[in-house]
């Protein structure tokens, strides 16, 4: 992710800060530059940062509380500032009312990512255990209806359009009715992409707003334009009253953090933003907890909110096994479907304290691509293998990485961290660790 330059720039100053002997004036006057010099790469409006800085500068001079040291005091004021910076504590619920269809339109220039968002949002909404509907109303562009529609249908949700009928206003009409009387909870309104300068198309947004009567407008911007998102959503936003904006493409833009911040300032805020090719990369915006993250404080909250929507329903069976190191490669297995549920290693990585841009990039793909050869070792065992791995010989494991795709060597070097991390659990029990003295006793 582009963004994780910005991030590293930002948290290197941090740690160069942290390392100095003394905090004196010309210690927070290098550090500034740093900042600055990180934020203006990331495309940040060079008044903007300027501005940040001064608030910065001022606010070390001041008298600091007691058992507050000045080091601890300037990297909060930064965190606090960035924050700031990209909106705040402004509300960004989306709210749904129950016991009807919520219509949300979607808008945005051509080529903003705005077909593929609309996909994500759909996805993000059926993990909210949502019905969702989505209307075509794009007539413009060639091959929109069946874009959207291949996107949807694998998430199974179902698309509304009508291929020749170039009124996008009637299809919008009848789209929307169509989803109200099926009862579904949100009907997304895929529109027209629309330059700022096509008074026309703008002109017959504002008309698809009158008719359709979306709960919520929500503009997609390109991340990759930088400081320029902000001419398109005031020009939008003066047409029509957006609620929300979704930043996207912030996984290849460099210009990421001018995207970000521009649009903050026009005082729409952020909903979410793009931060991948897959449906699953769309990430509700906290201002706070991203900038945790990009200053690689980490983001607990985030962390503990994807392992619960990833997380599988343990047996007692399992547990007890688990517990006592008598667990199987089919527990292994499910250890590893739900890591992968999870998401990339690296951006697991990012929501814990320092660990952000600690470890090599190389590393972590050296084990995601372990991680997913293994799962693919294990659906090559058989039942009895899986359950009892001292029994493979040669012949067996030459036979499970032929099926598997992989070598010798991985399937051995599975078995070698499956027998590793029995012995843990084994050793874990036998200490009396506080974890297990917790348990149940008739699971110890």
């Amino acid at each position: 992710m582009a963004l994780e330059k910005l991030g590293s720039s930002l948290h290197n100053s941090i740690r160069k800060l942290v390392g100095k002997p003394v905090i004196d004036e010309a210690a927070i006057e290098e550090y500034l530059r740093d900042i600055q010099r990180a934020l203006l790469q990331a495309d940040v409006n060079v008044n903007i940062v300027l501005e940040m800085s001064e608030r910065i500068r001022k606010g070390a001079k001041k008298e600091l509380p007691s058992g507050v040291s000045r080091r601890d005091h300037v990297i909060r004021l930064t965190y606090e500032e960035i924050v700031k910076i990209l909106g705040g504590d402004r509300s960004r619920s989306l709210e749904i009312k129950p016991g009807r269809s919520n219509i949300w339109m979607l808008i945005g220039i051509q080529g903003s990512g705005k077909t593929t968002t609309i996909a994500k949002l759909a996805t993000e909404l059926v993990k909210r255990g949502l019905k969702v509907g989505v209307v075509c109303a794009d007539t413009y562009r060639p091959g929109a209806l069946a874009q959207l529609t291949q996107m949807t249908e694998n998430i199974g949700v179902r698309t509304y359009g009508e291929e020749g009928e170039q009124k996008a206003v009637e299809v919008a009409k009848r789209g929307t009715s169509f989803f109200v009387k099926e009862g579904v909870d949100v009907i997304l309104l895929d529109t027209a992409g629309r330059h700022k300068d096509e008074e026309k198309l703008l002109a017959e947004m504002k008309e698809m707003t009158e008719h359709a009567n979306p709960d919520r407008i929500i503009m997609v911007v390109d991340g990759t334009i930088g400081q320029q998102a902000a001419v398109q959503a005031e020009k939008f936003h003066a047409t029509t009253n957006i609620g929300g904006i979704i930043v996207s493409k912030l996984d290849s833009s460099a210009r990421g953090g001018g995207a970000l911040s521009a649009v903050a300032a026009t005082g729409a805020p952020i909903l979410y933003i793009g931060t991948g090719e897959k449906t699953v990369d769309l990430e509700s915006f906290d201002p706070s907890r991203f900038v945790s993250r990009l200053l690689g404080m980490g983001d607990i909250s985030g962390l503990v909110a994807k392992v619960r929507e990833a997380e599988t329903p343990v047996s007692k069976k399992q547990l007890k096994a688990i517990i006592s190191g008598k667990l199987t490669l089919v527990d292994v297995y499910e250890q590893l479907e739900s890591m992968q549920r999870l998401g990339p290693l690296g951006k697991v990585l990012s929501m814990l304290p320092g660990m952000g841009y600690n470890v090599p990039k190389d590393q972590l793909e050296i084990v995601e691509t372990k991680m997913k050869r293994w799962r693919y070792v294990i659906d090559s065992m058989t039942e009895e293998e899986k359950e009892n791995p001292k029994i493979l010989n040669s012949k067996r494991i030459r036979r499970i990485s032929r099926g598997s795709g992989a070598t010798d060597k991985d399937v051995r070097e599975l078995v070698q961290q499956y027998t590793m991390m029995r012995k843990m659990m084994r050793t874990l029990t036998r200490r009396k660790i506080p974890f297990f003295k917790g348990m149940p006793r008739q699971l110890t």
